[in-house]
């Protein structure tokens, strides 16, 4: 690869970073507070018990599923069914492995999309099969069978989820929870959710999805970056009358200790092949609206989703020739072709946790060069990720970001309310990041 340099283009982006602003958070109800060099360490203390209180702590995050203490003993003698990927660990060993050391019996694995290793690309057919290391039969919970039978669930006691997301919409891991849901439902079988963090958990941001456009990439009427955790979202479903004739599911969620969502989570295992960095998931809310355009994000480079471009793209500072990666990009856009672009990991990094909201600068600017050139840009995608028309309408009518956003203010004050009674860990709006 090799970088190119726009003098404009590069003026663009010092304008963009320019505009960023670090925002700091200060609780009147939080007690001791000692600063010392470059650390900040500050008491465990909780504020009111509402949405916006936060607890300080700087203990480590311990998620639901390494909480082993709280619900082992509920498993114990139920034939179990396990609803994990390659993000399904405790302690560093996946919770398959540590469920049978403790003795647990689990009858079958559900995979979502990606399959149980997380070694298959976007869209990818992962095929049901046996593990060859446990040998538990995996049945593939995406492509055409994305809801489980009541074949699947024969014999089940109890499933158990434990995935890790990345906090937006159109990530497909939230679609396989509605349907393990609806399905246990149907059965009368009853859920248990692991909870996770959720590294984009910090804002909340997108138009609201519209019945309309409802898809396995976007199911809810819900922003694009929701701002909550499966969990949360588990139970806003199950509240919410989302299910399938409004049922609801026997559900538990094991809780997140020492978490609140303006903390910052680093993940420890890439969620899937093409987010394989903090940065990519950083940039992923504003980045995967390009799979809806002429334009790549990356795929089959070793900088997905930090970068988008496309061949003949103008005004650039990098390129990049995408080439098919088995399990990973089998037939990415542009394959073996010279694409001209922006490279972003130092933006994704540095830059957007402190704007936190969706960028769409990148968006409009690429339309507008593909307009003046009679591209086509937009494909039939588009609308299912944005959830509505209504966006693609207003990049085509020439709004501004600052345009586009503040029509989705109403949507996203109606939500805020309605999310409030699952929210299960402080959120500090427009407080941002904390380490």
């Amino acid at each position: 690869m090799r970088y190119l340099f726009s003098t404009s283009f590069i003026m663009k982006l010092a304008f963009f970073f320019a505009s960023g602003v670090v925002i700091t958070f200060s609780c009147a109800n939080r007690n001791k507070i000692a600063e010392t060099d470059n650390q900040r360490t500050i008491s465990n203390t909780i504020a009111k018990a509402n949405n916006d209180s936060i607890i300080f702590t700087s203990l480590p995050i311990q998620t639901g599923a390494s909480q082993t203490e709280i619900y082992i003993s509920s498993l114990k003698n139920k034939k179990l069914a396990l609803v994990v990927n390659q993000t399904s660990a405790i302690n560093q060993k996946h919770i398959v492995d540590s469920f049978l050391n403790l003795g647990l019996q689990i009858v079958k694995i559900f995979a979502p999309e990606h399959g149980f290793r997380g070694d298959h690309g976007a869209g990818a057919k992962v095929a049901s099969t046996i593990d060859p290391k446990t040998k538990l039969p995996i049945i593939s919970l995406y492509g055409n069978h994305k809801k489980p039978t009541k074949a699947d669930l024969a014999g089940i006691d109890q499933v158990v989820f434990d995935i890790q997301d990345v906090g937006t919409r159109f990530y497909t891991y939230l679609s396989t929870l509605h349907y393990i849901m609806e399905s246990c439902a149907e059965f009368k079988i009853p859920v248990m959710v692991l909870d996770r963090p959720n590294p984009n958990g910090f804002y909340i941001d997108g138009p609201i999805l519209e019945s309309a456009n409802s898809s396995f990439v976007g199911m809810h009427p819900i922003p694009v970056v929701h701002g909550m955790t499966l969990g949360e979202l588990a139970q806003m479903i199950n509240g919410e009358g989302w299910l399938n004739n409004k049922i609801k599911v026997e559900l538990q969620v094991i809780k997140l200790n020492h978490y609140h969502h303006n903390r910052k989570y680093i993940l420890p295992i890439k969620p899937s092949p093409n987010l394989p960095t903090q940065a990519s998931i950083y940039l992923y809310p504003s980045l995967c609206f390009f799979e809806g355009t002429n334009i790549s994000v990356g795929r089959g480079t070793d900088k997905p989703f930090e970068c988008f471009g496309r061949p003949g793209l103008k005004e650039v500072n990098y390129t990049f020739i995408p080439k098919a990666i088995p399990g990973i990009a089998d037939n990415p856009p542009f394959v073996n072709q010279m694409c001209n672009g922006v490279l972003l990991t130092s933006f994704g990094e540095n830059y957007l946790p402190s704007l936190q909201k969706i960028y769409l600068e990148w968006l409009i600017l690429t339309y507008k060069q593909a307009k003046t050139e009679n591209q086509k840009y937009f494909n039939d995608f588009f609308i299912k990720l944005a959830g509505t028309d209504k966006l693609r309408q207003q990049i085509e009518e020439g709004k501004t970001q600052k345009e586009i956003q503040d029509s989705w203010k109403t949507g996203l004050d109606k939500f805020k309310k309605q999310r409030e009674p699952y929210m299960l860990y402080g959120f500090k709006e427009n407080a941002g990041l904390f380490d």
